[in-house]
């Protein structure tokens, strides 16, 4: 049911198991100098900016997949600058005389890749939309088997408790200032040049290159989550150069916060999406069933939390080696992204309450982990300045754990930006609504990562060259995913007929 609603190339290694390793990680981490105007890197392709395509390595692609690598410039501000490699795949379009162009598959994160997407979730799109374009995916700057990044992090730095800043049981933050301050330290140590070089404008400008390497005038795209404000980028600095986007899973592109509005969106999202899995674990004849009632779940979780504060239970081959409070938190974060994910939480509160634990949960290699690690730091630091104030972090803090319980404070928290040692080399982009209007955003209702609230921003900053589509569902990734059949719907007929709703649209 629809309700309309006004308003507002060398032959490149593929890992094929990348994606699914880098789900949890991505989601972590989430001065200036002259910036770069968009005319500077709107520049035609250099020479030797063309796509050389080969067989993929790996195994479980498609077999019509082939993968090629892009030079760009590390810095666009220098003529002279270096240059780095960008990993891309395409699968051609299904049908020739149907042909439109590209569709670009933009990768969550950051420190997401999107490189297997053509064969992965690419193929689930309809066939009408598969025949006309070409699905192209790519590893952003930085990223294996693009040029790559690390920071040397070490191993206790890697647990995602660490990586995201979840304060001290009593509500300090002191571990995470000192955290922040020799994290930051390694990645300004280890990471070479490229690492102040990480952004989100400068993966615009990469898109562009490679938009101009594959022929195309236009270019359209499929932004998910992190990658929305990577399109909504892409839009701004390049606007006759967009064909049709889809924008699913939103994030607030506020500019004088950027990723802290998103770390802090979690505050909304988990209440926004809480009361669905309390739903769920109190339903009778569920396996995994935690409670009696769903008014029960919440105060049980937060006991269970506090219990975990005082008391952890040893979990050997986990990071951290035990379940402790945040452990248990960052699992219910982890587990609200989608329906699908509500055992793993319900599954750990039951072994808690017995005080046991369940087998330590497999982690992707850690040179993924260190990989991923740094381009999410790089391009979360190097967009916008963070505050630098231990008392600003402190009452952001004791205000988030008094009003968001679930949370505990981590969305307020200091994130090692706040010791980061390069101011950012560039203003952050604002979106405006200047420019065609060819954006379609689709954002389910209850969304823990990028919650309805923050898609609104984007929303209401677009104005005229966007239309919503507002999903009763729950979950991260609306499209083809957690959503629903309407929006679906409402998503391919755009992408494939170039139809879009005339107002905002609500999925019921």
């Amino acid at each position: 049911m629809t309700t309309q609603r006004t308003g507002n190339t060398t032959r490149t290694r593929n890992r094929t198991r990348r994606n699914a390793a880098l789900v949890g990680v991505s989601a972590v981490l989430l001065g200036v100098t002259a910036p770069v105007t968009a005319s500077a890197a709107a520049a035609p392709a250099h020479r030797g900016d063309t796509l050389t395509w080969t067989k993929c390595e790996g195994t479980g692609l498609d077999s019509r997949q082939r993968c090629a690598t892009l030079d760009v410039p590390m810095d666009y501000a220098d003529p002279h600058s270096p240059r780095i490699s960008i990993a891309v795949s395409r699968i051609p379009g299904e049908k020739p005389s149907a042909r439109r162009g590209a569709l670009l598959l933009i990768p969550g994160g950051p420190g997401g890749s999107s490189l297997n997407d053509p064969s992965g979730k690419g193929q689930k799109l309809p066939k009408a939309v598969r025949e006309a374009y070409d699905l192209v995916g790519f590893a952003p700057r930085g990223l294996a088997p693009s040029t790559a990044v690390g920071c040397g992090l070490d191993h206790a730095d890697l647990a995602t408790t660490r990586l995201r800043p979840w304060p001290a049981a009593d509500g300090s933050i002191a571990g995470n200032l000192a955290d922040a301050q020799r994290m930051s330290q390694a990645c300004a140590k280890n990471g070479g040049e490229l690492m102040r070089h990480l952004s989100t404008a400068d993966e615009a400008r990469d898109i562009d290159r490679l938009r101009a390497a594959l022929g195309e005038k236009k270019l359209s795209a499929w932004g998910v989550s992190y990658g929305t404000y990577v399109g909504a980028v892409y839009n701004q600095l390049f606007p006759r150069r967009v064909d049709r986007m889809v924008l699913d899973s939103n994030d607030n592109p506020d500019p004088a916060r950027v990723g802290r509005a998103w770390l802090g969106g979690h505050e909304q999202g988990v209440e926004d999406t809480f009361p669905d899995f309390a739903a769920w674990a109190s339903r009778p004849g569920n396996p995994d069933r935690v409670a009696e009632r769903a008014a029960d779940v919440r105060p049980l979780f937060l006991r269970l939390a506090a219990r975990l504060d005082r008391d952890p239970i040893p979990w050997p081959g986990a990071n951290p080696e035990e379940l402790n409070g945040n452990v248990l938190r960052q699992t219910m974060l982890d587990s609200l992204y989608s329906p699908a994910k509500y055992p793993d939480l319900a599954k750990l509160m039951l072994a808690a309450q017995r005080g046991t634990v369940p087998p330590a949960p497999k982690a992707p290699p850690e040179a993924v982990l260190q990989n991923v690690a740094a381009v999410g730091a790089g391009t979360l630091c190097n967009d916008v300045a963070w505050p630098h104030s231990a008392a600003a972090y402190e009452k952001d803090v004791a205000d988030s754990r008094a009003a968001y319980p679930l949370t505990a404070g981590m969305p307020r928290n200091a994130m090692l930006c706040a010791a980061w040692p390069y101011p950012p080399r560039q203003e952050p982009v604002r979106i405006t609504d200047h420019g065609p209007s060819n954006v379609l955003l689709v954002q389910n209702e209850r969304d823990v990562a990028t919650p309805l609230g923050g898609a609104l921003k984007l929303r209401s900053a677009l104005g005229r060259r966007a239309v919503m589509v507002t999903v009763d569902s729950t979950g991260h990734d609306a499209y083809l995913a957690n959503g629903n059949a309407c929006g679906d719907r409402t998503v391919s007929r755009f992408l494939a007929t170039g139809v879009r709703p005339d107002t905002d649209v609500y999925c019921d």
